[in-house]
This record gives C-alpha cells, structure tokens and sequence, in this order.
C-alpha cells in the first residue's frame, strides 16, 4: 500500500462513485478502476461491493477509510511540521553558555530571538569552557557562548564582544573614593580564580594577564564558578578578576574598581559546529551579531 492508493481509494470511497472520484483526483475513470482493483488484489481484500448503480464500502473498505483517513491527516501534519521546521518557525535550540555572559549581552540576545521565533524552545545550560566544547562536539549544543574561545577547527568562532578585566573586592575594604586600583595593592589579598578544572581555562587567562603585567600572585583561593566567585569575594576571603559587565549586576557585599593600567582585555563569543547550517542556529547567529553590534 502506497500514498498514491490510499488517496485514490478514499476519494471513491467518500464519493462512492467512480466517475466522480475520478473528476475530483483529475484522471480518467478506467485507469481509476483498475488502480483499485489492483489495491484490493495487492490487499487480499475486496474494499467495494459493486452493483449495477451503485457501489458501497465493505466491512474492509469501513475500517481502510477510518485507518487512512488517519493516516492522511498525520501524513499532512508531517510535512506541516518539517516544513516549519525547514522554514526556522518553529522548534528547538540548545544554548550552553559561560556564567560571565549573564551579565553581559546574553540576556538580550534570548530576549530578542524570544520576540521574533515565539515558537522556537530554548534550552539553556550554564557550563564552563571544557564542557562547552565537549557538549558541542557530542552535538548536546547548538551554541557555545564561551570566554575564551573555543578552539576546534570544526567550530566557526564570532567574536561579540571585547571587554576589559576589572576587580571585585568586598565593600569593606576602605578604597576611599578611588575609581581605580593598582595590581600592587593585592599583594596581601588571596585572589579568587576559577574554574579549578579543567584546565587550562578563564583562570589560566587571568594567571598570564598579572604574569604580563609584572605581578606575581601570592595567595590563590581556586573554586568552581564566576557566581562562587563573587559570593567568596562578598564574604571577604578574597579579591577577584571579572569581566567589566560582571558591574552591571549589583551584588551586596562587592564592589568593582577599574584596574590600573589595563592589564588585558576578554572576549565573549558564540561558538558553533561548522557543518551545522540550521535555520534555527543561522537565526540565533544573526541575531546575536545584531544585539552585539547595536550594544558595541
């Protein structure tokens, strides 16, 4: 049984009446008739009782017409589904993402592919870099936002936005009405570093930025997190290396000072898998690089 069948037996069987299913499937009444009767042969089942004027179903032909009706109407569901699909109106995307991009543009991004592919659901899951690029390979992602970089020759990697290093420290220690803050200064404060592992990572990035800058860090407290982070810096056991828009969420207990001079800068980017050219992953891209360049 094929579709072609199916559709030329249920056009008879609803109009029980060759010649009229043959004007509505546009063809010719014999080759209709023998398409049928080469379905019952082929089913082992005759589906119409035929009389001199007219023609009704068969307890086989009942049960075929409520069968492939049914089958019909999944079949055109079918292609209604891909064709949405194929067209990027609706669907899913997986997102994994570094804490730090939550402060910056990420939420922004979510928000406006929101607005324009309601349909589309969103899955997002917060990761270190190791386990963005793990995920991404295994095809558990469809986007990577990343700091830094994800490094694959099978990933395609856009930069959104560049940022500079400042400092966290807890709003206790008297900074006076300083805006800024010399690396030397730390030189009695552990400085909070994450992710412990794996390595190497973000901490491995701001380990090399004081190495450049001439300072040598003494006293390291290593933790999981930008988020356990902050909480350490918040209850005093450290100071902490945070992108600049980590200031745009205020947070008790932490304070951010400028670091004087500028010891390096980070990127935020959105890292895919070269041979995904989804509409949902092209979509998301395009409007991640419009929020980026209207923002920066």
């Amino acid at each position: 049984m094929n579709f072609r069948q199916l559709t030329y037996f249920i056009a008879v069987a609803e109009e029980l009446h060759f010649g009229r299913a043959a004007e509505r499937l546009d063809m010719a009444q014999p080759p209709l008739s023998r398409q049928i009767k080469q379905f019952e042969e082929d089913l082992g089942a005759v589906l119409f009782n035929r009389g001199r004027s007219t023609i009704t179903l068969t307890q086989a032909g009942e049960r075929l017409l409520e069968r492939g009706r049914s089958i019909l109407r999944q079949m055109e569901d079918a292609k209604l589904e891909v064709r949405r699909l194929g067209q990027g109106a609706e669907g899913r995307l997986r997102i994994g993402f570094v804490g730090s991009a939550t402060f910056g543009i990420l939420p922004n991004i979510v928000k406006s592919f929101r607005a324009h592919y309601p349909e589309i659901n969103l899955s997002l899951m917060p990761m270190n870099n190791a386990q963005l690029h793990r995920a991404l390979i295994a095809r558990e992602l469809d986007v990577a936002f990343a700091r830094p970089a994800l490094k694959d020759s099978e990933f395609l990697t856009r930069e959104l936005m560049e940022e500079k290093l400042i400092l966290a420290l807890p709003d206790s220690v008297d900074t006076g009405s300083r805006t800024v803050a010399k690396l030397e200064r730390l030189q009695t404060h552990h400085l909070i570093l994450y992710p412990e592992f794996p390595r190497p990572s973000y901490a491995d990035m701001v380990l090399k930025a004081c190495e450049d800058a001439g300072f040598k860090v003494p006293l390291r407290i290593w933790c999981m997190d930008l988020q356990t982070a902050i909480s350490l810096v918040a209850i005093g056991e450290g100071v902490c290396i945070v992108p600049e828009s980590v200031a745009n969420a205020k947070r008790n207990g932490v304070k951010f000072l400028m670091i004087e001079p500028e010891i390096a800068r980070t990127s935020l980017s959105v890292n895919t898998r070269l041979d995904d050219q989804s509409v949902h992953v092209i979509n998301f891209i395009r409007l991640a690089q419009q929020v980026a360049k209207k923002r920066f």
